[in-house]
């Protein structure tokens, strides 16, 4: 078993317990034997329990005392408010005057509100952390000298890791063997194209792109394999300390943008309403310690302190929802982000396809079934150690020709840009490089072409024959690659420029067949209002033989070649109305999802290939499938466990749902809660007595935003599902004046009766008050939840039970033992008959405002809740 010692002083490179060991960046000067005794390890990796002592102490990992500081961190959120905080020192101070009874009820309601969204939030990050770990990246090490999948989080300094092609870098290393290694370190150094790795020492103290037997968290394997020895993981690596000093964030998402505005809304009207509230109460001679207690209250009732966890809630409830469907969220704000989705960006192959590449046949460039062209593609396919990719299968599988008598020598792996793949191979004295790859790229290196009979001709003089196959081929809806290949002697390598001067062979037909009712699927997308763009890096004619066959407008097409040409603003102007973007480079995707993003879209792109990273991370939802290579699935927000759009399509309609519901708090916290607080503000200055208590109000609050947490399992209207729907400020400010409105009115009719009908005393103003606003405002939550008549719109059973039970506690407070503490008083049954009245007509005069107020939204364009997308 190996040792857990360290060689210097006790601990390892990067060692938690002494910091990080930053004097030579992954020992690059250091010979690999002396780099495996200075980590107590061995090329066959460390023994599972050695593996999980030094996991163990390592201190940024997440173990149960990380569980409990993050649980104690989530707890003390709840009262990180400025509005909180000033709360309790102003009641700290009341303390210390001699008010310790109000105190006491003022902590505990503030102590009760602040469990509650602890424990809805703790709840939900428990619910969502189970779900990542569902399509967390994993990577194969040597455990015990065998290959097992571990977590990355779980990788320590000393573990061996096996690389394919796809795979993401889980440490900073060395590597101890590589075969035909291409990495893409464009996240470290900037670097376009992938650069190529070897064993060897590098110089000391190189940059990152000079390293070659480097690797590097952060960065991703383009082809080839390689065996690594882990230096260093997390914070300690290259990645770990660029991403420490800057602290970058995910970019905010449209929902969240949405949120921190209505934050600002909110704190500019708290800020005015408590600051006039307060001086106005000094300015009338009223105890300055009460006055500001009543006005820092005021200021939590108009905040929506539960607002973070009904957020939360609603966004982890979609998550467990989604999962049901089979879609796994890795970033809760991507929930609203894919609903408001109104175009989706996908590839062909596996998405409008099944996915299962077959080849059809291969042909010489007269079209004839050819052994020898189907020969020298099976060469390709099956010596090739880049990423395993279903047209390398489908050539290995579709033919078993006899290659034993041919030795790979090098390789020069696929790129996005050459387009072609290329492999040297020994047959004897001679020396054969065979191309493989896109009919134009091949055809770009070739000057002669092989005929049947075995004539070697001029390309010029064949190349109507080619593209007449082409186009034959094409139009029906095949894939076709051009095969070539040139004797270059007795070299051993292949060098610059050996991919030119070549003879053609041959052409490969293979077909994907579209997935069963893929235009059905489509057509639903239609029905939802999102719009599906095919992005594909096939030939333009068989992309859009089979958007046609998927029922997509394939009339106007944009190539690769179009978009080279083309100013941004002028695809701005056109990506819109383009259905099929063909033979497009992977650099041209990103410019088209920005495109359409610019043109006020928000944009979904689905991808898993390792070219499809940067278009991920630009779209508004980057979607992957859980089979996809690990740097896609890593970039990716949405994670499908089947590649189906029907499954995404369900996604969609979940994020609706979730939206929807948040948008219920909302309506609610700018209808009856901003009336009632302005209302208390207005009545404040006439009155001769404060109208509510700081505690009444602080209980006002919390009873109100109750049945409010069940909001995450309520129903949805149809019609709120059925178009996009994005945050709209401007509509939700519209809401709380016209709805803030109707609250304020019927509060000043309530001051009314009960003072000038009633003749209410102080106490029985303050019941009578806190009990009508309880009530309408649990209530109005029914009414707001729907654009419906609230008769016609069915609440869940949780949020209409916990709404009645609010409705009967808040009706019993003032007969409890704890109304004298809290400044109630028993109201007699005509005050309670009068009380039911105005809570009647309210409920009556709101669904009617709802009705005005939606007719009128619906003739402004663009401005609905959520702006429709069109």
């Amino acid at each position: 078993m190996v040792s857990g010692v360290g060689a210097d002083e006790g601990t390892l490179p990067g060692d938690g317990r002494h910091g990080p060991d930053r004097s030579t960046p992954i020992e690059s000067s250091m010979p690999v034997e002396a780099l495996l005794e200075r980590l107590r390890a061995t090329p066959q990796g460390l023994s599972g329990e050695e593996a999980r002592r030094r996991l163990s102490c390592r201190p940024s990992r997440h173990r149960s005392g990380g569980r409990r500081a993050r649980a104690l961190g989530l707890f003390a959120g709840q009262f990180r408010s400025p509005i909180i905080l000033l709360l309790l020192a102003a009641a700290a101070l009341s303390a210390f005057l001699g008010d310790s009874t109000d105190t006491l009820i003022i902590l505990a309601i503030v102590l009760v509100s602040g469990l509650l969204g602890f424990w809805q939030e703790w709840g939900a990050a428990d619910a969502v952390e189970q779900l990542l770990a569902l399509v967390q990246v994993r990577a194969t090490v040597l455990r015990d000298g065998r290959p097992a999948e571990v977590a990355i989080g779980e990788i320590v300094p000393g573990d061996v890791a096996l690389l394919n092609a796809g795979d993401l870098i889980p440490g900073d290393g060395r590597i101890l063997e590589a075969r035909d290694l291409f990495v893409n370190e464009a996240a470290l150094t900037g670097e376009t194209f992938p650069v190529e790795k070897s064993v060897g020492a590098g110089p000391p103290e190189a940059p990152p792109a000079r390293r070659t037997d480097g690797l590097f968290q952060g960065t991703n394997v383009v082809s080839g394999t390689a065996t690594l020895l882990v230096v260093q993981t997390g914070g300690e690596t290259e990645f770990g300390r660029i991403s420490e000093s800057l602290r970058l964030g995910p970019p905010e998402s449209d929902f969240e943008h949405g949120i921190r505005r209505f934050g600002y809304l909110l704190l500019e009207v708290t800020l005015l309403l408590v600051l006039a509230i307060f001086a106005i109460n000094v300015f009338l001679h009223r105890p300055v310690l009460e006055s500001f207690l009543f006005a820092l209250a005021i200021a939590v009732g108009l905040t929506p302190q539960l607002l973070p966890a009904i957020i939360t809630v609603n966004l982890s409830h979609g998550a467990r929802r989604m999962a049901r469907q089979r879609v796994i969220v890795r970033r809760l704000a991507s929930i609203e982000s894919l609903g408001g989705m109104d175009v989706l960006c996908s590839d062909k192959t596996g998405t409008l396809t099944e996915g299962k590449v077959r080849l059809r046949s291969a042909l010489d460039i007269d079209g004839n079934p050819s052994e020898r062209v189907g020969l020298f593609a099976y060469l390709n396919a099956a010596l090739q150690a880049g990423y395993t990719n279903p047209i390398d299968q489908a050539i290995v599988a579709g033919q078993h020709p006899d290659i034993s008598g041919y030795e790979k020598l090098d390789e020069e792996p696929y790129d996005f840009a050459r387009k072609r793949l290329s492999v040297l191979v020994r047959r004897g004295d001679r020396h054969l490089i065979v191309t493989k790859g896109a009919l134009g790229s091949v055809l770009e290196v070739c000057t002669a072409a092989e005929t049947a009979s075995g004539e070697v001709v001029g390309l010029e003089a064949a190349r109507p024959r080619i593209d007449g196959l082409a186009a034959e081929y094409g139009g029906r809806g095949d894939r076709i690659l051009g095969v070539a290949c040139r004797d270059v002697g007795s070299e051993a390598g292949i060098g610059r420029g050996h991919e030119s001067g070549m003879t053609f062979l041959g052409l490969l037909v293979l077909d994907d067949p579209l997935r069963p009712g893929i235009a059905e699927t489509l057509g639903r997308l239609t029905a939802l209002g999102v719009t599906t763009k095919l992005i594909s890096g096939d030939n333009r004619l068989v992309a859009a033989h089979a958007a046609r066959l998927a029922g997509m407008p394939a009339t106007e097409i944009l190539t690769g070649a179009d978009l080279r040409l083309m100013s941004e603003e002028a695809l701005v102007r056109r990506a819109g109305r383009v259905a099929v973007f063909a033979e497009v480079e992977p650099n041209q995707k990103e410019r088209i999802i920005l495109a359409l993003k610019k043109a006020g879209h928000v944009v979904g792109y689905l991808g898993d290939g390792i070219n499809d990273a940067p278009a991920l991370h630009a779209a508004d939802v980057g979607i992957s499938v859980s089979d996809a290579v690990d740097v896609a699935r890593e970039a990716a927000q949405v994670v499908l466990l089947e590649k189906d759009l029907a499954v995404l399509e369900a996604g969609v309609r979940e994020g609706r749902l979730t939206f929807a519901n948040t948008l219920k708090y909302v309506f609610m916290a700018t209808s009856a809660n901003f009336g009632n607080m302005f209302s208390m503000a207005a009545a404040s200055l006439f009155l001769p007595f404060l109208p509510l208590l700081p505690k009444q109000v602080l209980l006002t609050n919390l009873l109100t935003d109750l049945p409010e947490m069940t909001i995450a399992a309520d129903g949805v209207d149809p019609e709120l599902v059925a178009r996009p729907r994005r945050w709209d400020l401007g509509f939700i400010r519209r809401f709380m004046v016209v709805f803030g409105a109707v609250s304020s009115a019927f509060d000043l009719l309530t001051f009314l009766v009960l003072l000038r009908v009633l003749g209410a005393t102080p106490a029985q103003f303050r019941t009578g008050w806190f009990v009508e606003s309880v009530v309408s405002a649990s209530l109005i939550v029914l009414v707001v939840r729907t654009r419906r008549p609230a008769l016609r719109s069915r609440p869940s059973r949780p949020l209409l039970v916990a709404t009645l039970l609010i409705v009967g506690l808040t009706v019993s407070i003032p007969y409890t033992p704890l109304a004298p503490s809290l400044g109630f008083e028993p109201l007699p049954a005509g005050f309670l008959l009068a009380l039911a009245l105005i809570v009647v007509l309210y409920l009556a005069a709101a669904e009617a405002s709802k009705f005005v107020f939606y007719r009128r939204e619906a003739s402004l364009p663009s401005q609905s809740e959520g702006r429709e997308v069109s």
